[in-house]
Parts: structure tokens; sequence; C-alpha cells
């Protein structure tokens, strides 16, 4: 247990040893002051409203710290022992798959004063909760050894071996940036990025005046939007459109001189994105397949440029339209996860199942980043995607080009020799597999249940659908079948056999569901999440960290 005297000396087996980048950034932690200050670091962010346990492994008589995980405080008391259990369980089980288990562990409860109420107030109100996790540790065989409270500035332990262990009033907490702790994050290159209020800020539908604008943009791109994306006809069309303006603008921010400061920053994307823009990219990307290929910008100079416009396209989910922004939170989540950004990328994940719990690829991703999994299974097979895609395009321009010269060819022949009819034509056809065929799923989702797994899953090795997509949706708008050129007699009237591709990385089998453009009957979108509880973009969303 940890000392709780302001001294340096031991107590009994109570160092705790926190881990830099590698083993010559190593802090040993010895009072609960010294904890309560390696919070920040040991997330990243410094959590407000959070229950948050820290995993110890014991490594030759100390303890060092293993995974965390942090699930926001409900606001009812009603709810506060499915949240310890959930909390408990997920980090000790979590950290048992991956071979593990922790030996003791460490609980912190953030919560600032509410108006007319003391700290002291609020580690009073917060104690059962505290109780309650000890429990669920205790029933998992894993001790809590010490269990904080930080509120206003102070902290205050629940675990005093007496009543006169800690004043009334806590103990203030160190300077930020202060401690040793902090200067040997800082040497490490450890950042610690405000709180989760501001990195959400980034990610929440607007609240202006603008906001009313935007909804009447998405309200008209609507009308003639989503009867398009619904035609068979029609769908690959505005796929094509769709792609194309994301990659005018993802240009127009990359070309966009440099603005310090996150919200400044993403103020003034804004103003690089009008209404009109936003809604079409908005609407478009709820068709599954145009999502997919969209999440092919993931690395490399797209990166940068596609991370800022799925944040303003979250940005610009307002009013009615919250559910919609599943799609661009979760390329922000997906992208973040690539650039190996895990905070941005559980916060934006888990505020895209706040807008839509059923939204598969963001579940999956979600934990697959939660485990902490490698993003480059998925990134693989995205590259293959995108290869295959340029392959089969370059396919059919040169069958184009050998149908142009074959057709030339006749025309001399015809010209130099009348009497010359050859009794059997040659035909050179490309044929492409049609969109309803159950191969034609999505390979992103593949990679990512096989990272979550850690087994192949085949066309047939998955139930459900990707963002909702309907049973026999069309597949992406290019690249769903080799051109396939058949040379040689063919009887008049017949028509080569219908041929399919074997794709880089094969998908889930899609199952009969609901259809992957959300509408309503006013054009705009479904209603699904409004008024449903947890609908909060990333409210009490859980998180693990490896």
């Amino acid at each position: 247990m940890t000392n709780h005297s302001e001294t340096a000396g031991f107590f009994e087996n109570g160092d705790i040893a926190y881990d830099g980048s590698d083993a010559v950034h190593q802090v040993t932690l010895r009072t609960p002051a010294e904890l309560a200050d390696a919070l920040p670091y040991l997330l990243g962010y410094r959590p407000e409203d959070s229950v948050v346990l820290v995993a110890l492994n014991d490594r030759g008589g100390r303890g060092r710290f293993g995974g965390r995980a942090r699930v926001g405080i409900p606001a009812s008391s009603d709810d506060w022992p499915f949240a310890a259990r959930q909390l408990a369980h997920g980090l000790i089980t979590g950290s048992e798959r991956r071979g593990a288990k922790p030996g003791q562990m460490v609980a912190f409860l953030c919560q600032e004063p509410a108006a007319g109420e003391s700290g002291r107030d609020v580690v009073r109100r917060l104690e059962p909760l505290a109780q309650k996790l000890r429990t669920e540790c205790g029933h998992l065989d894993v001790p809590v050894i010490e269990a904080l409270c930080i509120s206003g500035g102070r902290f205050w332990s629940y675990c005093c071996p007496t009543d006169g262990c800690c004043p009334d009033d806590g103990l203030p907490m160190g300077l930020p940036g202060t401690s040793v702790l902090a200067a040997a994050a800082a040497y490490a290159g450890v950042q610690v990025r405000g709180s989760l209020r501001e990195l959400r800020a980034r990610l929440l539908p607007w609240e202006t005046a603008a906001a009313l604008e935007q909804e009447i943009a998405l309200d008209t791109a609507g009308l003639s939007l989503v009867p398009r994306i619904l035609d068979e006809a029609e769908r690959v069309a505005v796929a094509e459109e769709t792609l194309r303006l994301a990659e005018r603008v993802m240009t127009r921010f990359a070309e966009a001189p440099f603005v310090p400061g996150a919200a400044r920053a993403d103020l003034h994307d804004d103003q690089l994105l009008d209404h009109e823009e936003a809604a079409s990219l908005i609407l478009g990307l709820q068709d599954r397949t145009t999502r997919d290929r969209a999440a092919e910008w993931m690395e490399g100079d797209e990166a940068g440029p596609a991370l800022r416009l799925w944040r303003s396209l979250a940005r610009r989910c307002v009013g009615p339209y919250g559910e919609h922004a599943a799609a661009p939170l979760t390329l922000a989540g997906w992208v973040a996860w690539s650039a190996g950004d895990q905070l941005e990328a559980r916060e934006a994940l888990a505020m895209a199942l706040g807008a839509d719990p059923d939204y598969l690829f963001a579940r999956l991703l979600h934990q697959a980043c939660n485990e902490g999994l490698d993003p480059e299974s998925v990134r693989r097979c995205l590259r293959a995607e995108r290869r295959g895609r340029a392959g089969s395009t370059a396919a059919d321009a040169g069958a184009v080009a050998e149908v142009a010269g074959a057709a030339a060819a006749g025309v001399e022949a015809h010209q130099g020799e009348p009497a010359a009819r050859a009794d059997t034509v040659t035909a050179i056809t490309t044929v492409t597999a049609p969109s309803g065929d159950a191969e034609d799923t999505m390979a992103t989702g593949d990679a990512v249940a096989t990272a979550v797994s850690g087994d192949a899953v085949g066309p047939q090795g998955a139930s459900g659908t990707w963002g909702g997509a309907a049973s026999g949706a069309p597949g992406p708008a290019s690249g769903r079948g080799r051109p396939t050129r058949v040379e040689g007699p063919v009887p008049a009237g017949s028509r080569p056999a219908t041929s399919r591709t074997d794709r880089a990385c094969p998908g889930p089998a899609r199952s009969p569901g609901r259809p992957g453009t959300r509408t309503s009957g006013r054009g705009g979108p479904r209603r699904r999440g409004a008024g449903r509880p947890g609908a909060d973009r990333g409210s009490g969303a859980s998180e693990k960290r490896p």
C-alpha cells in the first residue's frame, strides 16, 4: 500500500514504478500525492467527471503500472453498481486475455464540486461508488490498494488506515508540470492534452446561429441526394461525386496557412467549408461503400487534411442530423488511431457509438483500439483495396482501347476487302460482377474483425452489416470485379458469363437489415437517436488502455 505521510520513506511494499518510453525513464511513486499527480500522465489528459482504474503488475516485488480503464461517473447513483462492475470486469478480464492479470489496483474518482458544494462534499457523495469499486475488484481477487478522490484542486484517500490520517479538507494538488514525474514525462515526450471536454468540443455539433443554416442546407441536399443514393443506377455516381468533393476540400485544407491552437484551427477549417459542401459530404458518407473508400485516406500527406475534414463534418451534424455524425466520427477515430493518437481515436469512436449504438464499424474499431491492437492489419487491407481498384481502372482503360482498336481495324478491313466477311465475330467484352453478390463485401470490416478476434473471417465469417447497409446494397463504385476479356468466336446473341474477382480482403457476408442511408419522410434523417438514453455523444463512454 502507499504511504499516507508526505515523507519520501518506504511503507511496507509501497513503491510503484512509472515507466516512460524506455527503461531509462523510470520514476518511483510512494505517496498518494505522487499518485494523484501521475494520473494525467497515465491517461494523456486530465479526466473530469470520471472513474479511473489503473492496474498494477508485480515485477520484482514492485508494482508497475499496467492497463487503464475510464468511465464517466453516472449521474444517478442507481447506476453506480453497474458502472463499477463494468469497469472492474472489463479491465481485469482484458488484462487476463493479454496474459497478465493485475496483482493490485489503484482507483481515482475525479469530479469538480457543483454549485454550493465543497470538495469534501464530493468525497462523501462519491464514497459509495469508491466502495463498490473496491468490492467488485475484490470479487475478482484483485485488491484496490489505494482509492483517491480528486476535486477542487485537492485530493482525499478512501484508504486511510486511521481517521486522522488525511485532513478533512484534503491535501492540495501540486502545480501542474512541477513534479519529478512531470519532468520525466516531458523528457520522454509524454504530453498531457488538456481535458476530455476540450477534445470533445472539436467533434460536437454546432450550437451557434450557423447551425440553423447548416440544417437547412442538409434538408435541401437530402431532397436531391437521398433518392439518388437509394437508386441503384445513380448510387455509383453519387459516390464518385462525394469522393471528388472530399478530395477538393482536403486539398483546400492542406494548402491553407497554419493556424495555431485547436479552437482557432477548427474555426478556420469551418470557414473553408461551406454549408452546401458539408451537407453533400455528410449525406454522401451515409453510403457504406463511399465511407469505406474515404477510410483509405489514413496515412501520409492525406491523413492530416482527412482528419480535419471528418472533424469539421462531425461538427456540422446539427439538430435532427445527429445520428449522421456516426460516419464522420468513425472516420475521424480511424484516422486518429492509424496516426497513433489513441486518445482522440477512443473518444471519437465512443462518440460515434453515442450517435448510433448499432454502427458496427465504430464498434469493432473501438474494441480493437481499446484492446491495444495494431491498426496495420486494417491499413494493409485498405491499401490492397486501393491498389486493386487502381488496377481495375487501368484494365478498364486497356479494354476500351482494344475495343476501339479492333473496331478501327474492322472498318479498314471492310473498306479494303468488302467481300472478305468473317463467319464469326471476335468479342472483347468487359464484365463486372453484379452489385448484389454476397462476396462483394466490405474489406475494412473484415480486417477489423480479424484484428479483434485473431481469426480469419471469410465471406460468411460475420453477421450484421457495416453502417447498416442493406442486403444487396452496391459495393464500391469501382474495383468490384476485374474486367474480363473474352476473345474468340462467340455465337450471335450470346454473352460471356459473369465472373467475380478474388478480393484482397473478403469481409463478412451481408445480412438483411436496415438501409445504409438514413432517411425520413421529408428527405432528411431519421431521428432514431433522439431522446434515447446514451445518445449524448461520448458521455459516460468507457475506454480501456492497454
